[in-house]
């Protein structure tokens, strides 16, 4: 088989011609490159290569866009005001009120004050200064956590259903399993530890566990032909970005179809006894390259829990060896699978797997748990969810969300979990305490999750506009604005308490997963969007477009009608992207914009 597996690479590679970020990664030194010089340079910026390389290591380069006249204004030697957006991968959303404590100083002393959570269940510092980053990435490993892999061509965080319900052991041993495919699949160059987490002033490397990265997640056994540094990765990493997520029938709040791998649980008597493995999922589309589109994830095999992190491995060799390495546009895992078809991707995973897999068990999403609000978790004590609007975590005059966070992490010190959909939740609260964290919320103006509309609570967006270099018009700061006619809309309806999703992205590459959403709102050029209509909330299919180019003064009135008419025609119990789906576009628009009594 290894004759093959390397014939079959070796054709592959001198067919194609390499992209520009496959000769930085190949020439980089297992993602060395020039990082450690360029740090100490003098300059505000990395060169191209090294800001490719960087993302591996959790951090991306951006410039205020707001700021480049201003920029231009000082000379063509200031042509941006360049900083550094700073990730932290966090395994399933969990991590403890001392690590959002760090996180939420290092906001305020070298970012931009803000701190925001993920789509992904980590965390973002946004306005870093390079001369702070090597600063920065140390304090977030002095904590215990770690920002790389957070980003690029690698298996990026892995994402897993957070709710802590203690008296189901099924969400401790998905959790478990984040982490062993974190310690598996993580870089194992020792790049990121001697550029970040050297000693400054002898450059002597200190012990990783010293400074929170286990010693483990570069370790690991090589198999025969492997790379003797990478493993698994090689020397030019993956084709592009991987997504993994961990989720179950009954709550997908992950979004596993949205994945590279998607992992649905499959329970008997209180324990997961193996996983229905999806594959392909990927939102990222490019609308002038015909041949990008979104796709959800496929059902491709059942695998017995001891054996599934050893299928995701094989799995992400085959995206390794056979992934487009040539058009970034069509790298993803999902377009090998386009290409290739379903079964002859499943005979090569099964071929690098060493075993045929069984079919997928009967079995598929039919629950969604946000985990907003106050519940039991089945050991005496309480959660609680506190939707955090867009996920960015700032204090205003209005409210004080920032200040109040810090004095429950402070007083009452609860292990917490972020959620996918940007919010947080409060874990192991005594009874007695409910009421404490309620108080210090509301004294703080913070709203309680029992505050928020509906649709308010069920909508998410990207950061967008200012610092996003992708973003073609706003996202984050404006969706709450839109949020507030569609509140005012839905209540003259009677349909206030309607679930549905809306997501927002400012450009088409879907960060906010805004393809199998009930309404997805996606940036196509300044101030105006693509409206999706028709996904569901369960996230297992993709919506359709509605309509192109709308400026966001009309985006509310132009889904009026289409709620006037969900509310009239909905089948009993139907949900509103299951209406659109039912309908479709055609029959949508021909209701929606025909003339009504009294129109001119």
């Amino acid at each position: 088989m290894a004759d093959t597996l390397e014939s079959e690479t070796s054709e592959k590679e001198t067919s194609e011609k390499l992209s520009p970020v496959e000769i930085v990664k190949a020439d980089s030194n297992y993602l060395r490159g020039t990082i450690a010089q360029e740090l100490v340079d003098g300059n505000e910026f990395v060169s191209k290569g090294s800001t490719q390389l960087l993302k591996h290591h959790g951090t991306y380069q951006q410039d205020d866009r707001e700021r480049r006249a201003e920029a231009r204004a000082d000379g063509p030697a200031k042509a941006k005001f360049y900083s550094f957006m700073v990730r932290s991968a966090i395994p399933g959303g969990r991590l403890t009120s001392d690590q959002l404590l760090a996180e939420l100083a290092l906001c305020d002393e070298v970012g931009n004050t803000t701190l925001r959570i993920t789509t992904r269940q980590g965390l973002q510092l946004h306005g870093v200064l390079k001369k702070n980053l090597k600063h920065v990435i140390q304090r977030i490993n002095e904590v215990q956590l770690s920002t790389l892999a957070a980003c690029g061509d690698v298996k990026r965080n892995v994402m897993c259903s957070p709710c802590p319900y203690n008296g189901d052991p099924v969400h401790e041993q998905m959790y478990e399993l984040a982490g062993e495919i974190v310690k598996q699949l993580n870089p194992r160059t020792r790049a990121y530890h001697q550029i970040w987490l050297s000693n400054g002033e002898t450059g002597e490397s200190v012990d990783v566990g010293e400074v929170g990265l286990p010693p483990e997640s570069f370790a690991g056994p090589a198999t025969p032909g492997d790379d003797p540094v990478e493993p698994i990765y090689g020397k030019t990493y993956l084709p592009r970005k991987f997504k993994i997520a961990i989720g179950l029938p009954g709550d997908n709040s992950v979004d596993v179809y949205a994945n590279d791998i998607g992992l649905l649980a499959i329970c008997e008597d209180w324990n997961v006894v193996g996983y229905n493995v999806l594959v392909g999922g990927g939102f990222g589309v490019t609308p002038s390259a015909k041949k990008t589109f979104p796709a959800v994830a496929q059902p491709m095999c059942y695998v017995e829990a001891d054996r599934v992190v050893d299928l995701c491995v094989a799995i992400v060799k085959v995206q390794r060896d056979f992934g487009n390495r040539a058009d970034r546009k069509i790298a993803r895992m999902k377009y090998l699978i386009h290409d290739w078809g379903l079964d002859r991707f499943r005979a090569k995973v099964e071929e690098y797997f060493g075993e045929a897999v069984e079919a997928p068990r009967p079995v598929g999403v039919h629950g969604f748990n946000d985990g907003m609000g106050w519940h039991e978790q089945g050991d005496g004590r309480w959660f609680y969810g506190l939707n955090i609007e867009n996920g960015r975590i700032k204090d205003t005059e209005t409210m004080r969300l920032k200040t109040a966070l810090r004095e429950i992490c402070t007083t009452t010190r609860p292990p917490l979990r972020l959620t996918p959909q940007q919010s947080i939740i409060f874990c192991d609260i005594a009874p007695e305490d409910r009421s404490r964290i309620e108080e210090i919320l509301r004294r703080h103006n913070v709203l309680l999750s029992e505050d928020y509309s509906t649709v308010r609570r069920w909508s998410m967006a990207c950061p967008a506009l200012p610092t996003c270099g992708l973003a073609v018009t706003e996202s984050e700061r404006i969706l709450p604005s839109i949020i507030d006619e569609l509140e005012i809309e839905l209540q003259k309806l009677g349909l206030e308490n309607e679930v549905f999703t809306t997501r927002m992205t400012g450009c088409p590459n879907g960060c906010a997963r805004p393809y199998n959403s009930d309404i997805g709102l996606v940036g196509k050029t300044k101030d105006k969007y693509t409206i999706f209509l028709g996904g569901h909330v369960l996230g297992d299919r993709l919506n359709f477009i509605y309509k192109d180019l709308v400026p966001s003064r009309d985006v509310v009135p132009t889904l009026a009608p289409v709620l006037r008419y969900f509310k009239d025609a909905r089948q009993n119990g139907e949900a509103f992207g299951d209406f659109c789906h039912r309908l479709g576009k055609d029959a949508l628009l021909a209701h929606c914009d025909a003339p009504r009594n009294g129109d001119s």
